[in-house]
């Protein structure tokens, strides 16, 4: 079955949907995906859409570069849904925009924003019924770049794939988490690409990840690497501390993702009188602030991982206990719950970040 899209995107359905082999309540993080993906093609000094259809496997050369060579970065995104049926995107310019300066660093082609956008509306809308309505459920999409010139040899690829793809996702955590500050190995350095989703910093920090894991921790907080003094983020998230009252989270550097939850985090916060400092944060004020009682909170925030708080931080073979329950009065749940209900337009949008979708 063949139609043509609004945004003169060629499109070819599927002609057996998948969706009936699920429960869109109760799926694993990442494990199924929707019926259809997005394919661009650059080639020539120029982007060549392909359109949108039947999400498959592909076949490709071993030799690509992509493989060899690590020219390879993805964004994290959500579409959501409410009782209504409603449809809508969060701040998708925003990823859109973090992609191309990831791609501008890894020596890539930056991907038209326009096409990005249209890409993803006309994606989702027509997989709408993968997106679970339920609280905490939201289709996972999943936009990446990959280099695959079929040579061996290190140089920028010339050709490459941007596509799109997605996946109904429930809670990423589903418990606080206990999380482990890490001074042994370290995710980026200055002047490297710690700022961009390039796929090889997920792969360097999956084995400090495990030994943590092995300790009964969930995640790792990752340290400066010249020092390992200054925490600067989790490995999915970025961090938040609530210390005397404000909101406190690592600044934005070459070594730190800039977070699209975060940035929505702080601008919300401020908005509601809540002191916001965007700066160095040392492994020295957390543990003390935990000991004192004047470090009330922790969480990290993340698309994937929404705004996940933390109960548990080990340092040095000890164990520190944040006192809070995150209950009705903690800043993260009153964060949590708005951006919960702001995703879905269920409340007024004050910002201009929710994108609804029409057909």
């Amino acid at each position: 079955m063949s139609a043509v899209s609004p945004y003169a995107i060629p499109i070819e359905l599927t002609n057996k949907s998948r969706l009936g082999e699920i429960d869109l309540n109760h799926v694993p993080f990442g494990k199924f995906f929707g019926d259809h993906m997005f394919v661009a093609e650059y080639k020539d000094g120029a982007w060549h859409v392909k359109g949108i259809s039947p999400f498959k496997n592909v076949s490709m050369s071993y030799s690509i570069s992509a493989i060899h060579y690590g020219q390879s970065i993805f964004e994290g995104m959500k579409a959501y849904k409410n009782s209504k049926g409603e449809v809508f995107l969060f701040r998708p310019e925003m990823n859109a925009r973090r992609m191309n300066i990831g791609a501008k660093r890894m020596a890539m082609p930056e991907v038209p924003e326009e096409l990005f956008i249209e890409a993803l509306k006309t994606l989702v809308w027509i997989d709408r019924e993968w997106i679970p309505a339920s609280e905490d459920g939201s289709l996972y999409i999943r936009p990446f770049l990959f280099a695959t010139d079929e040579a061996i040899g290190v140089r920028p690829s010339s050709t490459y794939q941007f596509v799109i793809f997605t996946s109904p996702v429930g809670k990423y955590y589903n418990e606080p988490l206990n999380v482990l500050i890490e001074t042994n190995y370290f995710r980026a350095v200055k002047g490297g690409v710690g700022y961009v989703k390039a796929s090889g910093n997920y792969g360097r920090s999956l084995y400090p990840t495990c030994l943590a894991q092995e300790k009964g921790y969930h995640q790792v907080i990752w340290t400066d690497s010249e020092t390992h003094q200054y925490v600067e983020e989790s490995g999915t998230m970025n961090l938040m501390f609530v210390l005397d009252g404000k909101i406190i989270t690592p600044a934005i550097s070459d070594t730190i993702l800039s977070g699209i939850t975060r940035d929505s985090i702080i601008t919300i916060a401020r908005s509601w009188n809540i002191p916001v400092e965007e700066r160095k944060i040392s492994i020295t004020e957390v543990l003390e602030g935990i000991e004192k009682g004047t470090l009330t909170e922790a969480f990290g925030c993340g698309t994937a991982a929404t705004i996940a708080p933390i109960k548990r931080i080990g340092y040095q073979n000890k164990d520190y206990h944040i006192s809070s329950d995150y209950g009705e009065n903690s800043i993260a749940l009153k964060l949590d719950r708005y951006l919960k209900q702001l995703r879905k337009g269920l409340i007024p949008d004050p910002f201009g970040w929710v994108h609804k979708i029409n057909p």
